[in-house]
């Protein structure tokens, strides 16, 4: 035990020092992760930002490791999560490095101390920290484009009947909006501006983003294009029906919160309250215990 605990010590200390040279040496990184460095200097905080330095120089090898599927999957997450502080998948790699390191160094010294359950934390934390982050951000960003996408819709409409273009008056909305969606407007039209036709750019929209109002967008698009309909009354006819859709969920909701609240009532407050009351009426009744008890 005593020979195993000072290899692990004598490992932690090596792996300090090899971190600090490794922050301080110039490495060549992956251009990913470079413009992630650049661009997300102001974007993420000085904790990722030294996670990210740390875990660089691993972070080909932990792609390898995950094989090309997997490299390809959380490519489409962090797609869906709007690259949150500037995240990409070689920061991603850089991350899941660092953060597996310390928790499963952590569990490693929990379970030579006996802390078994501690263990179990620090080697859950290595392994789905990362993703957590991920996970949580695109619930956020989904819920937030849903939210501006029929407002969005009718401004859009109203710009259009004014007589501008769709391209025009695409443009003129999305700088008054902040935000995701407004992000994935922008990536749009410049894609377009690169030369991509505007079928392919709506459709790498709905690719990067799992929502199905905006998949109702893209494809409401693509059909009044095809069949020639009036963009005006498909934008509006499109916000009636989105808003129509948030309120049908509203009241699923709404529906399947109340079956959940009765359970927690009936499994915790009932019981609570009926020993609340018990306790009351025993020692407000004056009973002297000691004569039950014989002491």
């Amino acid at each position: 035990m005593g020979i195993a605990l000072a290899l692990l010590m004598g490992l932690s200390v090596w792996g300090v020092f090899a971190g600090i040279r490794m922050y301080r040496a110039d490495a060549k990184l992956p251009s990913d992760l470079m413009l992630a460095l650049e661009v997300g200097a102001t974007r993420t905080g000085a904790v990722d930002s030294v996670i990210d330095r740390l875990g660089m120089r691993y972070a080909p090898a932990v792609l390898r490791l995950m094989g090309p599927k997997q490299v390809a999957k959380y490519r489409r997450k962090i797609d869906l999560a709007g690259n949150p502080g500037g995240l990409t998948i070689d920061r991603y790699a850089a991350r899941r490095a660092v953060y597996g390191f310390l928790g499963g160094f952590g569990g490693l010294l929990c379970v030579m101390r006996g802390s078994w359950l501690l263990a179990l934390l620090l080697f859950a934390f290595g392994a789905f920290w990362t993703e957590v982050g991920i996970w949580s951000a695109i619930r956020v960003r989904k819920d937030v484009i849903e939210r501006t996408l029929p407002d969005f819709l009718d401004v859009l409409a109203v710009v259009v009947s004014a007589g501008l273009g769709f391209r025009q008056a695409l443009d003129r909305v999305a700088t008054k909006y902040e935000g995701p969606w407004a992000d994935e407007l922008r990536i749009t039209l410049r894609q377009m501006d690169l030369g991509m036709s505007r079928r392919q750019a709506f459709a790498e929209l709905r690719r990067r983003n799992d929502s199905e109002q905006v998949a109702m967008f893209v494809s409401a698009l693509q059909q009044g294009e095809e069949l020639g309909a009036p963009i005006v009354d498909t934008l509006i006819a499109l916000a009636k029906d989105m808003r129509r859709t948030d309120a049908q969920n509203a009241r699923r909701k709404a529906a399947r919160a109340v079956p959940k609240a009765t359970m927690m009532i009936t499994t915790f407050m009932v019981p609570a309250t009926m020993l609340l009351l018990g306790a009351g009426l025993i020692l407000g009744s004056g009973t002297d215990f000691g004569s039950i008890t014989g002491k």
